[in-house]
């Protein structure tokens, strides 16, 4: 094979593999409505409707947990598609969401931002696509207590 053989090869290798890999975006995440900046802001990004809003046995969801302070999270080279964003206002850094009665003491929020009846929205409703180019969430935070 001729010098100039191998490299039309291997650009067409290249080609091929450069044509498979997934595009991928950003996630720019704003959590708005706090009503303190104590403790810490949970979230959870999933793909999975059934691990949606615990984010339980995913082990491809993303977690941060970052000051109430700063009230903003970034993801980056994310696979394009579909997600669902829950956040917890963990006011006093238990790593969990507090409740009383099965009303939740602490805030919370979905991606989308959907109505609340009784329980957590289903993945659907809190469902949204990022894109390559990148996608914003804007999460209001709902407190019941």
């Amino acid at each position: 094979m001729s010098a100039i053989s191998r490299s039309i090869a291997l650009a067409g290798l290249a080609w091929t593999l450069l044509g498979g890999a997934s595009p991928v975006g950003r996630l720019e995440v704003d959590v708005d409505n706090l009503r303190s900046a104590k403790g810490v802001i949970q979230l959870c990004l999933t793909s999975d409707p059934t691990n949606f809003p615990n984010c339980v046995d995913d082990a491809r969801a993303l977690r941060r947990t970052v000051p109430a302070a700063s009230k903003s999270v970034r993801f980056d080279a994310l696979p394009v598609g579909g997600y669902a964003i829950a956040v917890i206002h963990d006011e006093n850094a238990n790593s969990k969401l507090d409740t009383l009665m099965g009303i939740p003491r602490e805030g919370f929020g979905f991606s989308r931002n959907p109505a609340i009846h009784f329980g957590p929205p289903k993945f659907g409703a809190a469902r949204f696509t990022l894109e390559a180019g990148g996608s914003m969430q804007d999460i209001r935070m709902k407190y019941l207590l």
